[in-house]
């Protein structure tokens, strides 16, 4: 994390919101988005992710994406991949980051990626191993996610030891990263103050980031949360674009505009100019057919007088 940033924000509306919706958005059109938003100050953007076509055209050019995306200069280019084959196209891509999934619910992982949660921490550490054995690919970074952290749809109330299991062993692995994500969005704020302290704890100097869905309109309450535990990484998506095919009509992603204005209202700095954010979200929502949008600040506007951490503090 450099000087200019007190949380390091990651975009994922280029992928878990694309991939959530219907429309189609050409290859030029996602790089404008990310070439934009990049602009806007924002560090890391996952661009795509590296899955069958057949199972989610939206995600069909992911590689172009990456390729082109690499060379916008300060952004960290990071994809989404669940197996070996998908972390080895990413890498051959030219991404600089992988981010497997993994769930820690036995029931989601069976059903979302049709292994068990042992079957997947063991193509985790395949992943390791083709990273670590392939020159090319020494300088790419290989982090994980430990989706349904805070319960799970199809199994219900997920251990916080299962959660501490999986992320001891991906840690024992070699991971560069961890994400914690409640990816139903049955997590509260005490709830993530506990599995927060609990896998910092065990992280060391790893970084830990959080996922969270707004899906019950906990998630803004649940970063603070995070933000308490010690949490400085954070994904979110412009707009809350996307949804939760497991609450039909919920919001997705937390907003990342109104993460971005609570943040720098708490006198974190972000790196973002808001401004410049919120034109990415215009010029996003003028390439949508009829899907819903959210947050409050693009509706409201910031409050009078307000301004970023970075110019309270120069």
């Amino acid at each position: 994390m450099n000087e200019q940033r007190d949380v390091w924000l990651r975009e994922v509306g280029t992928r878990d919101g694309l991939q959530s919706i219907p429309t189609l958005f050409s290859t030029e059109t996602k790089l404008e988005w990310i070439r934009r938003e990049a602009e806007a100050g924002i560090p890391e953007i996952e661009v795509g992710s590296f899955v069958p076509p057949k199972l989610l055209p939206q995600m069909a050019d992911s590689a172009a994406v990456v390729a082109e995306a690499i060379k916008i200069k300060g952004l960290h280019v990071s994809v989404l991949v669940p197996n070996l084959k998908g972390a080895e196209n990413a890498m051959a891509a030219g991404a600089h980051q992988v981010n497997y999934v993994l769930s820690v619910s036995e029931a989601h992982s069976r059903a979302n990626v049709r292994r068990s949660v042992q079957e997947s921490i063991d193509d985790f550490g395949r992943i390791i191993e083709l990273r670590n054995s392939t020159p090319a690919f020494r300088s790419v970074r290989v982090a994980s996610g430990l989706a349904t952290a805070f319960g799970c749809t199809m199994g219900g109330a997920v251990p916080l030891e299962d959660v501490l299991a999986a992320a001891r062993a991906l840690l024992e692995l070699g991971a560069d990263e961890l994400a914690v994500a409640d990816t139903v969005g049955y997590g509260n704020p005490a709830q993530c103050r506990t599995i927060f302290r609990e896998v910092l704890a065990i992280a060391g100097d790893v970084p830990v980031a959080a996922h969270f869905h707004d899906t019950r309109g906990l998630g803004l309450a649940n970063v603070d949360a995070a933000l308490d535990a010690g949490v400085r990484r954070f994904d979110a998506s412009l707009a809350g674009l996307g949804g939760c095919p497991y609450a039909p009509g919920a919001s997705g992603n937390i907003v990342m505009d109104d993460l971005v204005f609570m943040l720098e209202a708490m006198g974190l700095k972000t790196g973002v100019d808001l401004e410049a954010l919120l034109d990415v979200r215009r010029y996003v929502e003028g390439h949508l057919r009829g899907e819903p949008t959210h947050g409050a600040i693009a509706k409201a506007g910031v409050p009078k007088g307000f301004v970023l951490s970075a110019q309270r503090h120069a």
